[in-house]
C-alpha cells in the first residue's frame, strides 16, 4: 500500500533559521536521508518552494479562478513530501521516522502527516 508523507514546518522559526543553523540541519539530515532512501520503501521524494511562491486555482460556478498564495494559510505549510510503500499505517510511521523532517524540531518544529493513498496511476 502506498503511503503519501506531508512534511509540515513552523514557518517563523523557519524564517529566523540562520546560515549556521542550516549547516547544522544539512549534517543531521544526511545519515536520515541515507536511511530513507536504504530502506528500499522511498518511491519518490521532494521539497516545496516557499507559501509566497504558489498559485491556487479554485473551480466555481463561473470556472476556475487563478489567485496568487496557498490554498489554505497555515502557520506550518508544507514543506516537504513524499511516498513510501507500507504493509500498514504502523509500518508507514516506521518508514516515516526516517524522515529528516522527524528530527528538526529544534529548528523547525513541525511534524510530517501520513495519508493512506487510495488510488494511484502513474502514467
Amino acid at each position: 500500500m502506498k503511503f503519501l508523507c506531508l512534511c509540515h514546518y513552523d514557518a517563523a522559526a523557519f524564517a529566523a533559521l540562520g546560515p549556521a543553523d542550516f549547516k547544522e540541519i544539512g549534517a543531521i539530515c544526511a545519515p536520515h536521508d541515507a536511511a530513507l532512501k536504504a530502506s528500499g520503501h522511498l518511491q519518490f521524494v521532494g521539497s516545496l518552494a516557499m507559501p509566497d511562491q504558489y498559485r491556487t486555482l479554485r473551480a466555481d460556478a463561473d470556472g476556475v479562478t487563478v489567485a496568487d498564495g496557498p490554498y489554505a494559510e497555515a502557520p506550518e505549510p508544507f514543506g516537504a513530501f513524499f511516498l513510501i510503500e507500507a504493509e500498514s499505517m504502523d509500518e508507514a510511521e516506521e518508514i516515516a521516522r526516517l524522515h529528516p523532517g522527524a528530527h528538526l524540531g529544534a529548528f523547525m518544529r513541525g511534524g510530517i502527516e501520513i495519508r493512506p493513498v487510495d488510488f494511484f496511476e502513474q502514467p
